[in-house]
């Protein structure tokens, strides 16, 4: 790993160096001429550029040999000159292990009257250059400039090649130039020249997310030149102060975030430098997808190198990861390993670098997730809800989560899986409810995520309980108590539709256990044979099932236990509770609690609830009153009395219904056989039947068939049309014939229906006679009675609709209406207006 940070370093202190951290060794002279008279002076200085140089010791060297010793100031006068000092020269740095070489400087000391001088900077091809013309004794006169021995008249691009003060501006060719003043020559030069320079980018962040750019053109060449800036596209035009803040000619300050270039130029017409490498201000981030607080080493993810505000560019990406010894070329991180992460950004087809990343540590793990999963209530009321919570690290992060129910397997102590429906696809909440949860059950769960699904382990089983019996499967205690010493042999017994059983068993402390770890199963029944502990007891069948489950409690150090049932008691049944010590003596003075309440405390040994209710539900506990000198009163532990409510109200309403309907079914057959035998016996007939609800009478009638289509009996004459040939009643009788209105009236008198013989009195008016003695056609009739109790007396009130149908189909819709008559009851003949006596009525 150190090796790795070595080479790591070296990489980018490399990158520092061409970036901006590097420092030159500049050699300039004073006047920046290469031609001397003899006699005359310069003075050479040597720099460090971006960098304190009072740090460095310098030597000057000429023509290859040292003539100028180590020395700390930075500048060296030659004087008076001399042929002898024509040559190359060149400055030397030492600091420490380090050492830097110049730039090179070529000098030509002359004893004739005329020389032709050119600048000591460099000089790039193509570029135009000015050249002076100097005599010794400085005489007025115009120059003649010469190339290559032919006189200068203009130059190549026919512009006038002549300055003032005997200069001539040339295009930079490499070709050889002299002067004259008058018959004097100067001694011929050729320009050194340079391939077209490159302007060179530096750039440094001095924080507060600002970075400082420097623009240069070579160590030897900096005098004169201008420098231009772009941003994005080195096309684009230059750079101006509203862009960017210029701190210098040759620097700015941009703010973080960007790609950049600059070039140089300098001269008129103006020469330019190549353009700079592009420097990229971006920093680069190593990002984590999936983002999540932690990784599993079998699912998916990836570290990516990404570009802050990387532009629409193109860029390659080089990587250090755990193990690797130099950068690696990738836009994903080549290896998931554990370990300490950096990127860096280029843009594609330059040779410009972002800054390297913040180091990402990955850390992976080789675990698996374990949910855990809890439910509430544990003990549901019968048919009430139950929520599943599903726990796991990090909730939030991208899991989903998987709900299952516990299914006992034949075969091992173990469970398989089923989904709940509603939880096929997973869901996003940690939360699941059950509705009408009735029965014992084992519930489990897990999450999942990721686009190839990955899932943690499944939680442990967690259960619902119910203490309600199963006719699939049952669980009976014996002794039936909740609460037991350590010493009582306790069996279990499983009972139901199956014929392999096993029971478990959870404990206070969250563990299951099966009956092998404390007892011996023996068919259905486990035995208790061992220390076991206190908890939650059920069955399980071969076929899935689960039995009620029972809450058992085993008293290890005390003395006094509480005897309650193991079951839920039905309402409205009795209970008992007792008391009972280990030595199996009477407890005499006890006192009872209930929530830690008081609620008994006589001489009473038991605590007897005759009835129970929903209310009598609780924990119970018994705690002795006194005891015996110098003995310990003993308090048993808490019990949960668990009442159900009562089947037994729905259950006897069935046969008390059907002996109720069985007596009114005989009532009814000898009532209408008493009818009958009453018609039988009267000469006009009369129709008697019970009502006691609203009923309606439908009939259809043609002259073959009649349908009835719904009738119940009621008790109510009719009195058919008769001829007065048949001679069966007289004319004062039920049936008046009046001519006035060619009408006929039907009398419809109620019979006694309480003992005050009310009478309901009414009239029916139809059509005229018959033109025979025989009936008319059957009246049907629409009842609806109510009995209504006033002052003692039971009155009938009857709304009647008749639909009376005719052998011509003709239909007549009357309302009859009720006259409630005093006790004495009568009716009135309509032709005379006398009464017509009660006994007279059917």
């Amino acid at each position: 790993m150190g090796h790795t940070l070595l080479s790591l370093r070296g990489f980018f202190l490399l990158y520092l160096l061409y970036r901006g951290q590097a420092q030159d060794a500049v050699l300039t002279i004073e006047p920046n001429w290469t031609t001397f008279f003899s006699g005359e002076s310069v003075t050479f200085k040597c720099d460090i550029t971006g960098g304190r140089y009072s740090d460095w010791f310098y030597s000057m060297y000429h023509d290859g040999r040292e003539f100028l010793s180590y020395g700390k100031h930075d500048s060296y006068k030659i004087h008076p000159l001399h042929t002898r000092f024509s040559g190359e020269y060149q400055c030397l740095f030492q600091n420490g292990g380090s050492t830097k070489t110049s730039n090179k400087i070529y000098l030509y000391i002359s004893d004739k009257n005329v020389i032709l001088e050119s600048p000591a900077s460099t000089l790039f091809e193509g570029e135009s250059v000015t050249l002076r013309c100097r005599h010794r004794t400085q005489r007025e006169e115009n120059a003649s400039f010469y190339r290559d021995g032919s006189l200068i008249t203009t130059d190549r691009n026919h512009q006038s090649p002549l300055m003032a003060n005997n200069t001539v501006q040339v295009m930079s060719d490499g070709s050889s130039y002299s002067c004259k003043f008058g018959d004097e020559e100067s001694e011929p030069i050729k320009l050194r020249l340079e391939p077209k320079s490159k302007a060179q980018l530096r750039y440094i962040f001095p924080g507060g997310g600002h970075v400082t750019l420097t623009c240069s053109v070579g160590p030897s060449s900096s005098s004169g030149w201008r420098y231009f800036w772009y941003k994005k596209e080195k096309t684009s035009e230059p750079l101006k102060t509203q862009d960017v803040v210029f701190l210098t000619n040759d620097q700015i300050s941009v703010s973080r975030g960007g790609v950049y270039w600059c070039r140089g130029g300098r001269g008129d017409p103006v020469y330019y430098t190549e353009y700079s490498d592009a420097v990229v201000t971006n920093r680069t981030v190593v990002t984590l997808q999936p983002n999540w607080p932690q990784i599993y080493s079998r699912e998916t993810f990836s570290l990516s190198c990404e570009i802050e505000d990387g532009g629409d560019y193109e860029w390659e990406f080089f990587w250090m990861t755990p193990g690797s010894e130099t950068p690696q070329k990738s836009h994903l991180a080549p290896s998931s390993r554990n370990g300490k992460y950096q990127c860096v950004g280029r843009l594609k087809g330059e040779m410009s670098y972002t800054l390297w990343s913040d180091v990402f540590t990955l850390t992976v793990s080789n675990d698996t997730p374990e949910p855990v999963l809890t439910v509430s209530p544990s003990w549901p009321s019968p048919g009430a809800s139950v929520t599943l919570n599903c726990s796991v690290d990090h909730p939030s992060a991208g899991w989903s989560f998987y709900w299952y129910k516990a299914v006992p397997q034949k075969s091992d102590n173990s469970y398989s899986y089923e989904l709940l429906p509603g939880s096929e696809n997973g869901t996003e909440q940690d939360l699941f409810i059950i509705d009408g949860q009735t029965h014992t059950a084992g519930y489990v769960c897990r999450a999942g995520r990721g686009d190839r699904v990955f899932y943690s382990g499944h939680s442990e089983p967690k259960f619902v309980w119910s203490g309600d019996l199963n006719s699939a499967a049952s669980l009976t205690v014996s002794p039936d108590s909740v609460q037991h010493f350590t010493k009582t042999s306790v069996s279990l017994s499983c009972e139901g539709n199956s014929t392999e059983w096993r029971v478990r068993m959870f404990s206070k402390s969250d563990y299951l256990h099966r009956c092998s770890s404390w007892g011996t199963m023996t068919g259905s029944t486990c035995t208790i044979t061992r220390y076991w502990l206190s908890g939650v007891f059920w069955c399980e069948s071969e076929t899935g099932q689960f039995s009620n489950a029972v809450n058992i409690t085993i008293e290890y150090d005390g003395q006094m236990i509480l005897v309650s049932p193991v079951r839920p008691v039905a309402e409205g049944l009795p209970v008992t509770l007792s008391c009972k010590l280990n030595n199996e003596a009477a407890v005499n003075n006890v006192d009872f609690y209930k929530n830690d309440k008081l609620i008994q405390n006589d001489t009473r040994r038991e605590l007897t609830i005759s009835a129970v209710s929903k209310s009598d539900e609780g924990f119970y506990k018994c705690k002795q009153r006194d005891a015996a000198h110098g003995l310990q009163k003993w308090t048993s532990p808490e019990s949960w009395l668990s009442v159900k409510p009562s089947g037994h109200g729905k259950a006897s309403q069935f046969p008390i219904l059907l002996i109720v309907g069985l007596l009114c079914g005989v009532s009814l057959i000898i009532l209408l056989l008493l009818f009958l035998y009453l018609y039988r016996k009267s000469k006009d007939s009369c129709y008697i039947g019970l009502v006691q609800h609203s009923i309606f009478f439908y009939y259809e009638h043609d002259s073959s068939n009649m349908f009835l289509h719904k009738s119940i009996s009621f008790t109510t004459c009719i009195l058919p049309t008769r001829s007065q040939r048949t001679n069966q009643v007289p004319a004062t009788d039920h049936m008046i014939n009046q001519d006035e209105t060619n009408q006929r009236e039907y009398a419809s008198v109620l019979q006694d229906f309480s003992s005050d013989n009310a009478c309901l009195y009414a009239t029916v008016k139809g059509p005229g006679e018959p033109a025979n003695d025989e009936y008319t056609d059957a009246t049907y009739s629409v009842v609806e009675l109510k009995n209504i109790s006033k002052k003692g007396s039971q009155i009938l009130h009857q709304w009647m609709k008749l639909f009376i149908l005719r052998s011509n189909q003709e239909q007549l819709l009357v309302k009859m209406q009720r006259n409630i008559i005093s006790k004495n009851v009568f009716c009135k003949d309509k032709t005379n207006g006398n009464n017509i006596p009660k006994r007279n009525l059917c």
